[in-house]
């Protein structure tokens, strides 16, 4: 039962996380590791950087 109630919380976390635009590190990487073997999953910084450009627009310059 807890074991149900702590995966649970995680999934909720994860929710939230992308619902307010924090993508999950975690998840990318494992997602690359098991389905592109051969890439090397970009640093927290690099991924964090693309996922910003990717939601806000990157370097356009701008805003709204």
């Amino acid at each position: 039962m807890f074991k149900d109630l702590a995966r649970m919380g995680e999934y909720l976390g994860q929710a939230a996380r992308l619902m307010v635009g924090l993508p999950d590190y975690d998840t990318y990487v494992q997602h690359v590791r098991m389905k592109h073997p051969d890439q090397v999953p970009m640093t927290y910084e690099e991924f964090f950087r693309e996922r910003q450009e990717a939601r806000f627009g990157g370097a356009s310059g701008k805003c709204c």
